[in-house]
């Protein structure tokens, strides 16, 4: 039986400072619609932008994961992502104030109970899944980290080797079976050497960092505290891991053994992983449709019908299709005639037909229509002539009360022409 999608019952909120930018952050985490997956949104900016829980927007920011995407950053995202994934939450929304996720006291364990306050549903959709068949490793230097095949579920070891006589050198290993996360990894707390500290705050971090929310370790030990466990610094390690391998945005099966790795390594591994779920799609069960079938969905006819063939469908997540461009077609003759070229809103709208297929595939024929309601980040980047053939891209972003949000793209041999995000409003036929 396969396991399904989990959402929160009801939405949670939870107040505190970042630990680096020593800002003040609220954040609200709120039910996700299936297949939305894990969706950030900085609700302090202009529009309440999104920044999806995707390797592909992972940023570079040195000893912590941070998510970036058209410019709008969210920092500190790995502890709330281990939580997410440990509590076995799949979709869902987090809402934050400011540039960086609110820290507790450097674990997982305040998100841990929020998302329990919050309670779980199940969703009515497979979760996605990652299964390993061959070794895959990332090594730098004598760090590396590599995923093994193992059984149903993920068991990580992390053995850690600091320079520094102050930390010791630990290994740990468990395999998540969906309650021991919350016991035996969350409570462990990040940590830094009393001698980084000057360096990391010429850096500009650990702006709203304190022995509270922090291990802070000399050559005597711990200074005003004390470990939850033994091996606390091996466990926070693969705290670390579970958080950044959740921007796989699937269930890993696979036994993954870490040494010395980081948050960088750790993003790495995510990437090839990506590059092979992205490889096993043409073994999937992906459909294609020719004129006619797109004509029995869509209700747009000649000359404004800009779909010629659905190439790819892959239930309500993703579709690819073409419109091939001959000299024939009518905006050519009066649109710059003497050097014709497609106009844009045109290829706006190409790209909203194939998104409207991809939308009114999950419903009866005719009953349903996907209505423009607004199209955000257009941008187009090379002119479309006659003899082009418009390849167009949708990917479903997120699903909620009637109002569906869409990623789209154009591109022609290869070269992006277009790209959109694009939401539809859906509502009744009659």
């Amino acid at each position: 039986m396969k396991k399904l999608q989990r959402t929160l019952a009801h939405e949670v909120e939870f107040a505190g400072v970042g630990i680096n930018s020593g800002e003040q952050a609220t954040l609200c985490i709120k039910p996700g619609e299936p297949n939305t997956g894990i969706v950030f949104v900085r609700t302090d900016l202009p529009g309440s932008p999104e920044v999806p829980a995707k390797i592909e927007n992972a940023g570079s920011r040195p000893f912590r994961t941070s998510l970036i995407k058209d410019g709008v950053e969210v920092q500190m995202v790995e502890h709330l992502m281990a939580a997410l994934a440990g509590m076995n939450i799949h979709n869902a929304i987090v809402e934050v104030d400011a540039p960086e996720i609110p820290c507790g006291d450097g674990s997982a364990a305040v998100f841990c109970e929020l998302l329990k306050e919050g309670g779980a549903i199940e969703q009515p959709h497979p979760r996605p899944q990652c299964t390993v068949t061959e070794p895959i490793c990332v090594r730098d230097g004598d760090a590396s980290i590599i995923a093994i095949p193992g059984e149903e579920g993920m068991t990580i070891s992390y053995t850690l080797s600091y320079p520094s006589t102050a930390i010791p050198s630990q290994h740990f290993q468990i395999s998540l079976n969906g309650s021991n996360f919350r016991t035996e990894i969350a409570p462990c707390r990040t940590f830094v050497l009393a001698a980084d500290i000057e360096d990391l705050q010429m850096r500009g971090l650990g702006r709203g960092a304190t022995h509270k929310n922090m291990l802070v370790i000399d050559e005597d030990g711990i200074v005003d505290n004390e470990l939850r466990f033994e091996d606390e610094f091996a466990r926070h390690k693969i705290l670390d891991v579970i958080g950044d391998l959740y921007l796989l945005g699937a269930q890993l099966n696979a036994y993954v053994v870490a040494v010395k790795s980081g948050h960088a390594l750790n993003r790495k591994l995510v990437e090839q992983l990506r590059r092979i779920m992205e490889d096993e799609r043409g073994t999937r069960n992906v459909e294609s449709f020719n004129i006619r079938e797109v004509q029995q969905v869509l209700p747009h006819r000649y000359p404004f019908l800009f779909v010629d063939r659905v190439l790819e469908l892959e239930g309500d997540k993703r579709a690819v299709g073409i419109k091939n461009l001959t000299f024939n077609e009518q905006f050519f003759q009066g649109h710059w005639p003497g050097q014709p070229v497609m106009p844009g809103a045109l290829q706006i709208e190409a790209m909203a037909q194939l998104a409207g297929f991809l939308l009114l595939r999950k419903y009866d024929v005719g009953k349903k229509l996907a209505l423009l309601f607004s199209v955000d980040k257009a941008k187009f980047r090379r002119p479309v002539v006659p003899g082009d053939c418009l390849v167009i891209e949708a990917e479903s972003l997120r699903f909620k009360h009637r109002i569906a949000h869409i990623a789209t793209k154009a591109t022609v041999d290869g070269e992006i022409a277009a790209e959109a995000e694009i939401k539809f409003m859906i509502i009744d036929s009659t």
